[in-house]
This record gives structure tokens, sequence and C-alpha cells, in this order.
């Protein structure tokens, strides 16, 4: 049994020669720590031509952009690796591979995607990947469609839940998601002059009604073996490719989560691109956001749906229709986690580059403000757009 140390740069090229997988693992002979986000050690393994090969990744015992006095369960890797294998075995051309995982040491060996780049990163520089959205949808309709009742025994369906129960993680998403943003928090982060804009959404009672019972849907709905943070940060994209990463917030939890966290992304997208390219130059990626979001859901709509036809094992969830009723279902609760996305990604502790990185502070208060005024309109009438076309015309609505 290993035991758990913070791994070195020449830590994390030893074990990649043990556990990549390769022909010539010799040749890996430098690694390069390249991780940005919130959590985890990323390193990059370098053969001696200079070329990235593989990607060792370890989980840190707190969260890494906060320190120490936030400490965090080194099991959310496990929990990852698992989910992210699960993924791959229904969506292998969309989920990044995983090559070994050792859960004493929260550290896993991965595919290298260095052909790929963020999509964050291209959205924000206005970059078209004319395959992107529709791959994501094909992504979560496999992943969610083989991990839910639809296609799983029962019995297999509640031993999957208990194994994957991730509550740390999902204790940090119910916090920074569905309670911070709506009271007075030390974790809350906006810029003053949002103040007012804030303090209206601590004051609407109707809003956080709706948001409470996103949160219960949040709690008590296990759909589906979910990603957790599917957003446009936790995706690589190529000509023709798209792969997701980072799932250690995955859980078996409602299927609109991950479709809204999805959704709720490509828009922040669109309130931001304004402040990178200016309003007239922005016009056309905002228009193509809007065309994104309708093949996302299009795309999972139709995939999921032609699966629940083809391969709905149990009896009562094949009946004609059903599959179309849960559907609707899902969309609505999408809406309402795509505005709860909006507002934590405006208010809360982890804001996206799409706006963070605007440099007019003008710009980017107001692409805030239209991020948060857009989230509260969808999380109260979410029940009352019946299409993705509705829900194009209400952001053009609120724009």
């Amino acid at each position: 049994m290993s035991q758990y140390h913070t791994f070195t740069a020449q830590d994390a090229v030893a074990y990649a020669q043990q556990f990549g997988g390769l022909d010539d693992p010799a040749s890996l002979v430098e690694a390069q720590e390249v991780g940005d986000g919130n959590l985890n050690l990323v390193f990059k393994i370098f053969d001696n031509a200079g070329v990235s090969r593989i990607i060792v990744k370890q989980a840190l015992p707190y969260v890494r952009c906060v320190g120490e006095s936030w400490p965090l369960t080194l099991d959310r890797a496990r929990l990852e690796a698992q989910t992210l294998v699960e993924h791959y075995q229904h969506s292998p051309q969309h989920t990044v591979k995983i090559h070994h995982f050792d859960p004493d040491l929260a550290v896993m060996v991965m595919e290298d995607l260095s052909s790929h780049k963020i999509w964050r990163g291209e959205l924000i520089n206005n970059v078209f990947y004319p395959q992107a959205a529709r791959q994501l949808g094909e992504y979560l309709a496999h992943a969610l469609f083989h991990t839910s009742d639809f296609y799983l025994h029962p019995h297999t369906k509640k031993a999957q839940v208990a194994k994957l129960l991730n509550p740390a993680m999902c204790e940090i998403t119910e916090d920074l998601i569905f309670n911070d943003p709506y009271q007075i928090h030390a974790r809350n982060n906006y810029p003053a002059a949002l103040e007012s804009d804030v303090a209206a959404l601590r004051d609407d009672a109707q809003l956080k009604i709706a948001v409470a019972a996103l949160k219960h849907r949040f709690f008590s709905q296990a759909e589906a073996l979910l990603h957790g943070d599917i957003h446009s940060g936790s995706i690589f994209v190529a000509e023709g490719s798209l792969k997701a990463i980072d799932a250690e917030f995955g859980y078996f939890g409602p299927i609109g989560f991950d479709i809204g966290t999805a959704i709720g992304n490509l828009l922040l997208n669109f309130c931001g691109l304004p402040g990178h390219l200016g309003i007239r130059d922005a016009a056309a990626g905002r228009e193509q956001r809007l065309i994104d979001i309708q093949e996302l859901w299009n795309t999972f709509a139709e995939r999921f749906q032609a699966l629940a036809t083809e391969k709905s094992r149990d009896a009562a969830l094949s009946v004609p229709g059903y599959a179309s009723a849960f559907l609707k279902k899902v969309w609505h609760d999408a809406i309402g986690f795509c505005g709860t996305e909006l507002i934590r990604r405006s208010v809360g502790l982890s804001h996206v580059a799409d706006i963070d990185t605007i440099r007019d502070d003008e710009m980017r208060h107001e692409c805030l403000r239209h991020a948060i005024t857009l989230g509260k309109a969808l999380i109260v009438i979410a029940d009352r757009i019946d299409s993705v076309d509705e829900l194009v015309a209400r952001v053009r609505q609120y724009s």
C-alpha cells in the first residue's frame, strides 16, 4: 500500500514511467506542473524529444485556491477516476482515457490531450469548433442514459449509487451554487459596484424559493451518474474532437444539472464576449453561442430519446411516450440549474475567465450584471420555457 505524499515533478516522472503503459517508458524524462484549477496538481510528462506523452494528476488534501484552511477528502480522486472510467465505457470518443489509478496516493495517469485546447479559452478568443456543441450533446446523452434507470438493472443502479456517493464534493456544490450567492458569506466574490444587484438576490423571496427547489432536486434525484461540473473549462476540443475531463464532482444526481451547467457556461461566454470584442464585433460570436445551445440540447434530446427507444430495459420506463415526458422534466430542470450557474459564477467564489479577464472595469461590471439578471430570470421562469427556441428568445429579451 502506498503512503500519500504530495508529488514533486520527479515523482510524477517516475510514476508515469511505471504506470503510463508506454512501450518506451525510459524516454519519459521531465514533468511540468500545469494545473490551473482549484483542487489538484496536474503534471505533463515529456519525453527526451520534448514531446508531452502522458498526464499525471494528483488530488490535494485541501482546496488549492484557498489553502490548507479548507481541507478536502482525497477520496474524490477515486470518485473522479471511476466516473471517467464509467463514462469512457459509454462514450470513449468524448471522455479522457484513464490508464491507471492509485486510491492511496490519489493519483491517476491519463491520456495526454496536448493536441487539444481548453474550450473556454477558444470561446473567449472567438475560435469556433463547429462540431463541439453536438459532440457535447452526444457525450452527455450516452453517459447519462447508460447510467440511468432506463438502462441499468435496479440492483446495479443502487449499488452504483452507493459506490459513488460523493458527499464532500456535493457539499461544495450545494454551498457554492445554492447557498452562498443568496446570503452574505465570506466566500462570495464580486465588485463593490454590484452590491445592490447582489443584495437584490438576497431579498428576492420568489427567487430563493425556486433555488431551494433546485437544491432539493440536487439532493434527492439520483437519475444518472453526472460529470458534476461539466463546463467549457473541463472540456478539451480540437478539429473534429471533444473530450471531457475533471469529473471530481461526479455523483448520481438529476440529469438536468449537467445539461444546465453546460448551457450556463455557454451563456456566460455570451454575456462576456462584448467585453472582449466590443459590442458590434461580438454579435456574430454571441449568435453562435445561441446556436451552440440549440445544437447541444437538440443533439442530447434526440440521442437520449433514440437510446431510450432502442435500449430501455425497464418495462414501465419503456412505455411509448414516457422518455419524451421525462425529457421535458429534464429540460425544465436544466433551465433552472443554468440560471444558478450564471449567478454563482458572477457572485460566488469561483468565477470564469469569460468575464473575469475583461480589462475594462465598467464593461466587466456590465457583463456581470447581465449574467446575474439573466440567471435570475431563468431560475424564476424555468417551468414556463418549454423549448430551446423559447430559451433563445428569452436570452435575446434580456440582452
